[in-house]
């Protein structure tokens, strides 16, 4: 036992040392991106795109080499378009939970421990693996009863290096928080705690087992759509047993043709599962990539691996039936409100920016004829809004809205003509009755804003009477208030500063120097002197300069 103490702390330490490695070499290359003169022929925008795809890819690679935790991490930042670059997003969107598997005699040990006397139920147990991944791999089984399984077995070790690898995330994220920039508009620390709790949650199979038993019966009158059933006798924290239902890759379509199954109609199924599952029950497959969806025999859809689900709250789900009615409308102020009383905009901001990009964005999405990746196209305007803007999009909605593009590309992978946009149809029609509540919700809403119109237009005489009063006084005062001209002559006027600060540099300079050479060379010391401030206060408005500068040339803000 005294070599694994002495051994744990130097394990501790060298972990800590390899993760702190990794982020103080992003912070550099960040760094090093930020500045115009490490771009050869000049910076552009094609240029630092190029850069963030490269950085985006070398970070995928580092979280692959961390390890498990690291794998999940890069997943959750990939639900955070408001933290990271768009392409960052993406990149991060495709890591994939693949690592190399674990022996056999290791799998069987778990078991043992796990199950007890209740593992001699378990016969037949294939030693290779069906799959493997950063937190557990799946065997095939049969049981002593010839019902046919699959065992998810969780990587040994794996709680304790998680907790090591989540506190050293927590310490990353309080030295992210101490930072003016970084720290600005967001809370770094709280994000390493949802990351705790939902890393932790992900390594107890247990609550995999629950959501899976809850999906299962969410589709258990639709014959369309197989869910594998728990066997509860023989899952426990770290081993989830499960039905054994086979069937092809939902994207083969090669082999789904050749089985007789018409790929249009899985794309459907596909598609109107999903929108079941958001409209109708607000419980929903997060994780839903083609590794995680199969076809069976008769054509019927097959979900696998649940530790990955979304939930919509009551509340949210009225919301989105809100934003949808004020979206099919083409309405972007009624949208922009709806999205502020979600919590989704800042309510302390100037929305008029923001109606512009969003009333741009339904033009551009919601007319016909409807592009086949509508929603690809929307969710990647959306990254590219909420980046650096007071947008706070809840995970849960960019879980939706990737499900949804993930789906739109199975679809047109197995069918060219499909169109999530016209299966939706029939979905959202309840969703905009208030999630399917009745008729009277859209009435009460009607009556309320006509009620809204009438006391306005009651007010507006006396409205107009009092400004024309102001007006004939003379107190009346037109305000115009135009951000990019702002912007421009705040610029000017610092760049002016600029120019007198380097006048008055070369000045002292030269006066310096003109003293220094004289008979008299101590009084150079008094404008050497007030060189001191001078120098200080040229390099301060060029660092100014320089931070306006990479603010104009970050994603979104030249529409801002």
């Amino acid at each position: 036992m005294a070599p694994t103490v002495r051994l744990a702390p130097l394990r501790r330490t060298r972990r800590a040392l390899r993760i702190w490695r990794t982020v103080l070499t992003l912070i550099a290359l960040l760094w090093w991106d930020g500045q115009t003169w490490t771009y050869r022929g000049g910076v552009s925008p094609e240029r630092r795109q190029e850069r963030q795809r490269q950085r985006a890819q070398w970070l995928t690679a580092e979280l692959l080499t961390l390890g498990s935790a690291f794998i999940k991490l890069g997943q959750l930042l990939s639900a955070r378009p408001d933290v990271l670059p768009a392409g960052w997003v993406a990149e991060l969107a495709e890591l994939q939970d693949r690592v190399p598997a674990f022996s056999f005699d290791r799998v069987q040990s778990v078991l043992e421990e796990e199950l007890g006397q209740r593992c001699a139920e378990v016969v037949d147990l294939d030693p290779d693996p069906l799959g493997a991944a950063s937190l557990a791999q799946v065997h095939r089984a049969s049981l002593r009863s010839g019902r046919q399984v699959v065992l998810k077995v969780q990587r040994p070790g794996l709680d304790s290096l998680f907790r090591l690898d989540l506190d050293v995330m927590h310490q990353v994220a309080v030295v992210l928080q101490r930072h003016p920039s970084w720290g600005r508009g967001r809370d770094w620390p709280a994000m390493a705690r949802e990351c705790r709790r939902v890393l932790l949650r992900e390594l107890d199979f247990r609550v995999e087992a629950q959501y899976a038993a809850r999906f299962r019966q969410q589709f258990l009158d639709d014959e369309q759509i197989r869910i594998p059933a728990v066997i509860w006798e023989l899952s426990t924290r770290k081993v989830l047993c499960l039905d054994y239902l086979p069937g092809i890759k939902v994207n083969d379509r090669e082999a789904l043709v050749e089985a007789g199954i018409d790929p249009s109609a899985v794309a459907e199924i596909g598609a109107a599962s999903y929108l079941k599952q958001l409209v109708r029950f607000g419980f929903f497959h997060a994780d839903p990539h083609p590794g995680n969806l199969a076809v069976a025999a008769d054509g019927a859809l097959i979900y696998y691996d649940f530790g990955m689900m979304g939930l919509l709250s009551d509340g949210l789900r009225r919301r989105l039936g809100a934003m949808v009615r004020a979206a099919a409308s083409r309405d972007s102020a009624a949208l922009v409100e709806q999205m502020q009383a979600a919590g989704v905009i800042a309510a302390d901001i100037d929305v008029g920016p923001v109606r512009r990009l969003v009333r741009l964005m339904l033009q551009d999405a919601l007319t016909p004829p409807f592009s086949s990746n509508v929603i690809d196209k929307l969710s990647g305007d959306l990254y590219e809004l909420v980046y650096g803007q007071p947008f706070r999009l809840p995970v849960e909605l960019i879980f939706v809205m990737r499900a949804l593009s993930t789906f739109e590309g199975v679809g047109r992978s197995l069918d060219p003509a499909f169109s999530l946009v016209a299966i939706a149809k029939p979905y959202l029609l309840p969703l905009m009755t208030s999630s399917g509540a009745g008729s009277n919700d859209l009435f009460n809403e009607i009556s309320r804003q006509v009620g809204a119109l009438s006391s306005r237009a009651v007010a507006l005489p006396k409205r107009l009477d009092d400004s024309l009063e102001r007006l004939e006084q003379g107190d009346l005062q037109l305000q115009v208030r135009l951000g990019e001209s702002d912007r421009q002559f705040r610029r000017m006027i610092t760049v002016q500063q600029s120019i007198g600060q380097s006048v008055l540099l070369g000045c002292l300079a030269l006066s310096t120097a003109l003293l220094a050479a004289s008979s008299r060379p101590f009084w150079s010391l008094l404008p050497a002197a007030a060189t001191v401030p001078v120098a200080f206060g040229w390099v301060s408005i060029q660092l100014r300069l320089r931070r306006d500068q990479r603010l104009e040339q970050m994603p979104g803000s030249s529409r801002s």
